[in-house]
């Protein structure tokens, strides 16, 4: 569990016995009592079994893959998968390889809907590159925190610079978001658009042995 999950649901409770002792009727709690077990079932934070592999990818994120995509950028050919965060997934976000946060960006931007495209570039986002190291050395992969319409905090509890070990617990994003991961254009994807993941525990791509090395 989160423990966001405990701050709102001890609050709601804190209403709800409030109410039925101001009211003298116990039907006013039952919406502030309903609502904190959806926070605390929301905020729920399952085990995982990480993969054990050389250069496998995993998904940083629980939720539907929408897309994937080859792109160009500045460092040349890559492969985007985006994956969408819906109210009912569990939204605590892991680390995709195992390394170093060699760069962290927070960008202020929009609430669009995570399902839009153009909520990629111009949504409230936290981006990541991992720097492989040990059975990921040789290659980075980058990933992107996207805030959505009802998304309206982004959490992540590492720094640049830190050790991060495969499917480790990162960060939150709260509500309805969406995740992309930007892996290099060599890697041979394990996931098809309309696939359902499971952060830390799904192989999203995997590096053809001796890539990057």
């Amino acid at each position: 569990m989160v423990r966001d999950g405990y701050m709102y649901a001890f609050s709601l409770i804190a209403v709800a016995i409030a109410l039925i002792l101001f009211t003298g009727a116990w039907e006013w709690g039952i919406g502030p009592a309903l609502l904190a077990a959806f926070f605390l079932w929301f905020f729920r934070d399952p085990r995982r079994t990480i993969p054990i592999g050389s250069g496998l990818i995993v998904s940083p994120g629980d939720g539907l893959v929408t897309e994937t995509a080859a792109i160009d950028t500045t460092e040349g050919r890559r492969q985007r998968i985006s994956i969408f965060l819906s109210v009912f997934d569990v939204h605590v976000n892991r680390a995709p390889i195992g390394g170093v946060l060699s760069q962290v960006h927070y960008q202020k931007g929009e609430f669009l809907n995570a399902m839009n495209r153009a909520s990629a570039e111009r949504n409230e986002q936290n981006s990541v590159t991992v720097r492989g190291q040990g059975p990921d050395a040789g290659f980075e992969v980058t990933f992107r925190q996207i805030a959505g319409l009802l998304a309206r905090r982004i959490v992540f509890s590492c720094r640049e610079g830190e050790m991060v070990e495969r499917g480790q617990r990162v960060g939150l994003i709260k509500f309805g978001s969406r995740v992309d991961v930007v892996i290099p254009g060599e890697a041979m994807l394990r996931v098809k658009v309309g696939q359902r993941v499971k952060g830390g525990a799904s192989i999203l791509a995997e590096m053809p042995q001796g890539a990057g090395k």
